[in-house]
């Protein structure tokens, strides 16, 4: 992938200056706490580096950060579309909650654990691995949100094997079977990993939506996902 994304800053330096020759590009992923990247020119030689947490990102996301970061660098104007195009990305709550973790982790204190108030992360996980997989998942780390959420409720982060469950879940007022089905929807990925297909990524591929549906409250869990999401919006937004 680090081919083809390095053609895709080779492609931005020709769009702003057709002119020049395109210099020897090095693209690398670097373990940057939040969503930072950065390009550099080291005697004659363009060093880019993407914070990992991009690692997964479409090649259409990052050919959109292509152009801003060499836009910046020739000092160009750059494309609207290339900043619409990584912010509706780096924007999103899933990749927002992971930098919140990211953050975390490097700080001095972890403030968020798999302990809740109402619900404990590390038991429903080994429940589920149990019943569904035949505790064939390797357990990865398992943790509350550090803030409410109401788009994204759970995330797999299969770079640093990472599951965060919205906080929002953590309440007497949901239902157990709702969280067990988050956690169970998070797990799939790590049963069916991601597959990169023509540049494109695929995460819920039609197995995947096939073993979602096994879960035995796989309907009663959507729709009181679907009735309560204003309230989760509501609760989200609250100071």
């Amino acid at each position: 992938m680090i081919d083809q994304i390095t053609n895709l800053y080779q492609e931005a330096f020709r769009w702003y200056d057709p002119k020049r020759a395109v210099p020897s590009i090095h693209v690398s992923f670097y373990p940057y706490v939040g969503i930072n990247h950065t390009i550099r020119i080291r005697e004659g030689q363009i060093n880019v580096r993407i914070g990992t947490i991009c690692s997964e990102m479409p090649l259409a996301c990052h050919k959109g950060l292509a152009y801003i970061l060499v836009g910046k660098l020739l000092r160009k104007k750059i494309p609207v579309g290339a900043r619409a195009v990584y912010s509706a990305y780096v924007k999103s709550d899933a990749i927002r909650l992971q930098a919140a973790d990211n953050k975390r982790a490097k700080g001095r204190k972890v403030v968020t654990t798999s302990k809740g108030k109402a619900y404990d992360l590390d038991e429903i996980f080994e429940s589920i691995n149990r019943d569904y997989f035949r505790h064939s998942i390797p357990k990865p780390a398992l943790t509350w949100s550090a803030r409410k959420t109401f788009r994204i409720l759970g995330h797999h982060d299969a770079t640093h094997d990472h599951i965060t469950i919205s906080t929002s879940l953590d309440s007497v007022d949901v239902p157990r079977y709702v969280v067990e089905y988050v956690v169970f929807h998070e797990m799939l990925h790590i049963y069916h990993p991601t597959k990169h297909i023509n540049g494109r990524r695929y995460n819920h591929t039609p197995a995947f939506k096939r073993d979602e549906q096994k879960f035995a409250y796989y309907q009663e869990a959507e729709r009181w996902i679907e009735r309560n999401v204003r309230k989760l919006k509501r609760d989200a937004k609250k100071k």
